[in-house]
């Protein structure tokens, strides 16, 4: 049943809190031109208010109460604790014009990340400025164009595989450049024949390639030494998206395998709940020789910690100096777990992966018949042959009680069906979601317009999402509800 609206609800002369009088002479009634008699605000009482919207809450899905195998969004397990540290009267009162000498203690958090994240991907430095993935996305880029030219280099090009995530080629686009795409081999590596053509064919224009690792197809590129190798020879640097950190941690540094620059998710790998356009983060890391164009600020250790412009910074990417409650939550999680913590991360995403791989191998198409990394990628395509689409599929989980996972990306697999367990998830959470999963191919099969009209029991039924998408709904009308 769907929730009633709070105007439903209302009653005329009703109210939740009575107000002592006021300890001031009354004021003048605004002009009549600023006054409006349309405006209806509901009248409830307290209790009213509280269940309304306690209701409304029980609505929305959460990490807290159901799982997430929503594959390359790692919604996994987001410690309180990092919570309660983010919320430090010291930290949530300082202000960004405050002098350095006054938040020593928020610039040991961002210097001791910086400190962090450089080791674990095996860089020289690292920026805590860039305020989102995308953002860090954009400033990696924008780092390596700044070095380049320093260098007195006219390079217009960056490459990029046909399975990168979309914000590869238009962060690229946006920095300036003109994308050549690098298509892939059946098995999901990338095709070092197609790498190298296009390396000859255009070039000392090339200026970087761009890489997920492991890729958006669940896959770790067992040829990314190699294919670091070519970029080299040709003058390029190597740019890693390190939007599935997660499944490296501890296990591989990036600056091992010939990566030059990475932007690092905080909001994924590191645990600060993401979704719904933020909250976000995404330092990047980089070699020694790109340190000097990192964005500005950048903390420093000169007996105290200061705020300092890079000499050839490429800039600010905001107003100030970062997203500081998402840099204090990676930093207590990384602290609190350690080098040995981080390990068992990766070690648990990639064996809850391969587990839900193995136990709907035979029940899904696997896009690509190998170990998985920290995602698993099937395809729909059986169950569209017999009337049930991805898309259905998805919907259905709903009824099981499932947020539906990644459907159709990344756009190389046909019918996309990607699922990310994390490494949170217990055994017997990623027993029962399987289950449902198994449940659902079998009624696809026998009963196709089951999963056609789904979901049945939540409390709005199929929408028309792309309508509502572009024709939003923002204000409730009494005589459209």
């Amino acid at each position: 049943m769907l929730e009633p609206h709070a105007m439903q609800l209302s009653r005329p002369g009703r109210f939740a809190v009575a107000l002592p009088p006021p300890g001031v002479p009354p004021q003048e009634t605004p002009p009549p031109h600023l006054l409006r008699d349309e405006l209806r605000l509901p009248e409830l009482t307290q209790i009213d208010v509280v269940r309304h919207f306690t209701r409304l809450s029980q609505l929305n899905w959460s990490i807290d109460t159901h799982m997430y195998p929503l594959g390359s969004c790692t919604m996994k397990l987001n410690p309180k604790v990092n919570d309660a540290v983010a919320s430090l009267p010291g930290f949530t009162n300082a202000h960004p014009l405050q002098p350095a000498s006054e938040a020593q203690g928020a610039l040991a958090v961002m210097h001791g990340l910086q400190a962090m994240l450089a080791e674990i991907c095996g860089l020289a430095g690292a920026s805590v400025a860039p305020m989102a993935g995308a953002q860090g996305e954009l400033a990696g880029i924008l780092v390596i164009k700044a070095y380049l030219e320093s260098r007195g280099e006219e390079r217009t090009r960056v490459l990029v595989p046909d399975s990168a995530h979309g914000t590869n080629p238009a962060t690229a686009s946006m920095a300036g450049f003109d994308v050549v795409a690098v298509q892939s081999r059946p098995d999901g590596d990338m095709d070092l024949d197609a790498l190298r053509d296009a390396l000859e064919q255009h070039g000392h224009a090339v200026a970087a390639l761009m890489i997920t690792l492991p890729s958006t197809l669940g896959l770790f590129d067992r040829n990314i030494v190699r294919i670091a190798e070519m970029v080299h020879a040709h003058g390029a640097l190597m740019y890693g998206d390190g939007a599935n950190l997660n499944a490296m941690l501890g296990q591989v540094r990036p600056g091992d395998l010939g990566f030059d620059v990475m932007h690092i998710n905080l909001h994924k790998t590191f645990s600060t709940p993401h979704g719904g356009g933020g909250p976000g983060a995404g330092p990047i890391a980089v070699t020694d020789a790109l340190l000097p164009f990192l964005p500005a600020p950048h903390v420093v250790r000169e007996g105290a910690f200061a705020l300092i412009d890079p000499p050839h910074s490429i800039g600010r990417l905001g107003a100030f100096h970062g997203n500081f409650g998402v840099l204090a939550r990676a930093y207590a999680y990384i602290r609190a777990l350690g080098a040995g913590g981080l390990r068992a991360i990766s070690e648990a995403a990639v064996l809850n992966a391969n587990y839900v791989q193995e136990r709907l191998r035979g029940a899904y198409d696997l896009a690509h018949d190998r170990r998985c990394m920290h995602e698993v990628l099937f395809s729909g395509a059986r169950q569209k042959a017999q009337g049930a689409r991805t898309l259905d599929i998805a919907k259905r989980m709903i009824d099981y009680g499932y947020h539906p996972p990644t459907i159709y990306f990344p756009l190389v697999v046909d019918e996309a069906l990607m699922i990310e367990p994390t490494e949170s998830e217990t055994k017997e959470t990623l027993d029962a979601f399987c289950d449902a999963m198994l449940k659902i191919a079998e009624e696809a099969a026998t009963s196709p317009e089951l999963l056609r009209e789904a979901p049945h029991n939540a409390p709005l039924r199929r929408l028309d999402e792309a309508t509502a998408a572009r024709k939003p709904v923002l204000r409730w009308d009494r005589d459209s509800r």
